[in-house]
């Protein structure tokens, strides 16, 4: 039989244990929390907003930024970032573009430069993970921190666009992007299943293979995972080159989506997708987070969005305003979670 004193002594013990998994799972709770309440609010704020088809909307709107969210994961778990997502995604649209063949009413110069459709998506990949390599060159041999390398990246980026059309709108891209972006399957939108492969994939790497839990150690305790033998500067080079690669597939199905290419296309697109990785709950210090928080991130995002817009009472001004609030507010919540997590640690 126990005694009051152990009675009391297990009591406080599951007490602090309890303690210790809110504030280690805070991260991934306040996410879905979150979004369970969006859902809630819009529901009864908006009749038409729980609808099959207004589902449906909501995976489309989400598709690209999902795709770039994807690989920007996998540099905020290594404890980077990476700004040039959404120039390196608009560069390599406009790249599938200039390499197929548009109608005499397009002036843009790429008359020398037409190729087959296949052969022009696999240069557009080529220049997106080319713009990925050098991005992981100025990390990791030239030691830039990856804010400035990427800042630099952004620029130049958008720089090529610009020269590639030259302030004109290429409309055509090859047969398959085409029906990636804006063709269907079966009443399912081909960018809504590119989104949900690039979304398994990307959790299998992270959470099944060796590579993935190197992520995770390289942002958890660079210094801790470079004595246990980890090649940092390997991991850190594959991510940028991974997430340049994401941003390039998001481009050419966007491209493909709106039905033109131009400058400055998606520039929105990069504090769309950092804020989904954010909100979601993956940290930004490194280490924490994963696939499954990018997608809950997306859905937070893609519900206060969609939902906003069915508010009448809720203009475009107001609505970029909130949408600011939610990412400071998500942020707050990155830090004092960490923060929380480090003293349980050290009380520990």
């Amino acid at each position: 039989m126990s005694t009051p004193v152990q009675d009391g002594g297990q009591a406080a013990f599951a007490r602090q244990g309890l303690g210790s998994i809110l504030r280690n799972q805070m991260r991934n709770i306040a996410p879905f929390v979150t979004l369970l309440a969006l859902v809630i609010f819009f529901a009864v704020a908006s009749p038409s907003f729980v609808t099959l088809d207004n589902l449906s909307n909501i995976l489309v709107q989400i598709s690209v930024t999902g795709v770039i969210a994807v690989g920007l994961t996998f540099v905020i778990l290594c404890g980077e970032i990476d700004l040039s997502v959404a120039s390196i995604a608009n560069v390599t649209g406009v790249a599938v573009a200039f390499f197929t063949a548009q109608e005499s009413y397009v002036n843009i110069a790429n008359t020398n430069f037409i190729v087959p459709g296949s052969v022009a998506i696999v240069l557009a990949l080529v220049v997106c993970a080319v713009l990925g390599l050098i991005n992981a060159f100025g990390v990791t041999r030239i030691l830039i921190p990856s804010f400035i390398m990427t800042l630099a990246m952004m620029q130049i980026a958008d720089g090529i666009s610009a020269v590639l059309l030259r302030g004109q709108i290429a409309y055509a891209v090859p047969d398959l992007v085409n029906t990636l972006g804006a063709g269907n399957i079966g009443g399912v939108p081909w960018i809504v299943i590119v989104l949900g492969v690039f979304l398994a994939v990307g959790h299998v790497v992270l959470t099944y293979t060796r590579f993935g839990r190197y992520i995770y150690m390289v942002g958890g305790n660079r210094e801790a995972a470079e004595f246990s033998g980890i090649n940092i500067k390997m991991i850190l080079a594959s991510v940028m080159v991974i997430s340049a690669v994401c941003a390039g597939v998001a481009g050419m199905i966007g491209v493909a989506h709106f039905g033109s290419a131009q400058q400055n296309e998606f520039t929105s697109y990069l504090l769309d997708a950092i804020a989904a990785v954010v909100v979601g709950g993956t940290s930004l210090f490194g280490g924490r987070g994963g696939i499954g928080n990018t997608i809950v991130g997306l859905c937070v995002l893609g519900v206060l969005n969609n939902g906003l817009d069915h508010m009448e009472q809720v203009d475009s001004f107001q609505k970029i305003l909130i949408r600011g609030i939610i990412l400071l507010a998500a942020l707050v919540m990155n830090v004092y979670t960490q923060r929380l997590r480090d003293e349980g640690a050290a009380a520990g």
